[in-house]
């Protein structure tokens, strides 16, 4: 090795050994191999428990690497860091591992394989109220969930008041907390597991409970939180709460790490990993099985697509990018003023109802021939920002109802930078000189 490399190998392992002990100094959480495994048969669950015990007892060593009959892996060596001051996502679908690796987190349960180190004190948002007993009143349940946290006596008499102010429960302070409704109990466990001022907040769903005034309120003490040096990692199944509070978010899909990184990318990945209802010969066409003319009112859907503007069927629309929503239907006669309805829900987030078209509020008139056709409905832009929706169709002739498909899913994909919006905008830009303005 020549001098010159000897310096920059001398310089390069400088730089790592100053880099680690930053990343040391504020990293709070680090997950490093963690596995988890868990037996869906009770009885067998039961008695490998009890094998485990006496293993632990005797000394043994337990094959915690490897499935015994019945087991899965609910984790499968995860890895990543958490750092002071970082807000992280977490997301993926149900059964994913997401709330086992809270428990995990927050000292819950311990994993099989891996190691987790926690730097500060965590407040897990698992389940907000989760530990309050029912028959206390408000106020003994703060002084005992605040405890439990840490807090001593003295600390909870001195935030005691502003746990009660936060959570808005003064007048039902002194009343048992089984008299609560969900949302004032929400908003009592929150309160005590933000006054508590944790290095580390582990929340799992809690922002979908409460009234829009507690969300608003809920989202703001994060940020204040944020801003002091607070960490926390934040599961939810609504991408524009995740996209809206974390810079970086991680994907779980049945225990494994998908992917890891900036949000916007980890959010469409795992929209696009979504799985959509409805196969058929053509992607992006739903099929349904022809009735006999005995069993139909006169008219029939039989096929749901979309096509682009080239009359070219696509499996899925982008967005802003035109598109055609295609009903093929059969009629048995020639019927007059058909009326189609389309009721469009996101399943990407808190399955909200987006869009109810129909041609007759539209002015439309639809007379319809004997035999095979197309309704069509044309969007010069497919509003729909990227996700998974389900849509609701149907065909009527004033109150007499034809046909009806509750549930169309399809997938909305974008060439454009769309995740952090509710929907798209159709726009234009230009300058205009102030000279020139009347």
């Amino acid at each position: 090795m020549t001098l010159n490399e000897a310096k920059t190998a001398e310089k390069s392992l400088i730089q790592n050994i100053s880099s680690s002990s930053t990343s040391d100094t504020d990293g709070v959480i680090s997950v490093n191999g963690v596995s988890k495994k868990f037996c869906r048969d009770l009885k067998r669950s039961l008695f490998y428990g009890i094998c485990d015990i006496f293993t632990d007892l005797t000394g043994g060593c337990r094959q915690s690497n490897t499935l015994r009959t019945g087991e899965f892996w609910a984790l499968d060596n995860v890895s990543f860091q958490l750092r002071r001051g970082e807000a992280l996502g977490l997301v993926g679908a149900n059964g994913a591992g997401k709330s086992t690796l809270l428990r995990i987190l927050s000292g819950l349960i311990k994993p099989d394989t891996g190691s987790v180190r926690v730097r500060g004190r965590i407040a897990p948002l698992i389940a907000l109220g989760a530990g309050f007993n029912p028959i206390l009143t408000g106020r003994e349940n703060i002084y005992a969930n605040m405890a439990i946290l840490g807090l001593s006596t003295q600390e909870i008499e001195e935030k005691f008041e502003d746990v009660v102010e936060f959570a808005e429960i003064q007048d039902a302070i002194d009343a048992p907390v089984q008299t609560y409704s969900s949302g004032m109990a929400a908003r009592l466990g929150f309160a005590c597991a933000i006054h508590v001022e944790p290095e580390i907040l582990l929340i799992d769903e809690v922002l979908a409970v409460g009234d829009v005034k507690f969300k608003m309120k809920c989202h703001h003490r994060l940020a204040k939180l944020k801003e002091n040096g607070t960490a926390f990692i934040l599961v939810s199944h609504n991408p524009y709460t995740v996209l809206n509070v974390c810079e970086n978010s991680i994907y779980l899909r049945k225990g494994q790490l998908v992917l890891a990184g900036e949000t916007e990318s980890v959010i469409h990945q795992y929209e696009k990993d979504l799985s959509l209802s409805g196969t058929s010969p053509v992607p992006g066409m739903m099929t349904l099985p022809e009735k006999p003319k005995h069993q139909s009112i006169g008219l029939d859907i039989i096929a749901l697509f979309f096509r682009d503007d080239q009359d070219n069927i696509i499996e899925f629309p982008s967005t802003g990018e035109p598109a055609y929503f295609c009903v093929k239907c059969r009629a048995y006669e020639d019927i007059t003023s058909v009326n189609l309805g389309v009721l469009v829900t996101s399943l990407s987030g808190e399955s909200n109802r987006i869009l109810n078209l129909t041609s007759v509020n539209d002015n439309a008139t639809l007379d319809v021939p004997a035999g095979q056709f197309e309704l069509q409905m044309y969007m010069p832009y497919c509003c729909l920002i990227p996700g998974v929706y389900s849509a609701k169709i149907y065909v009527k002739q004033g109150v007499r109802s034809f046909d009806i498909v509750r549930s169309f899913r399809f997938r909305v994909d974008s060439r454009k930078n769309t995740s952090r919006c509710m929907f798209y905008q159709p726009r234009s830009w230009r300058v205009v000189n102030p000279d020139k303005i009347d």
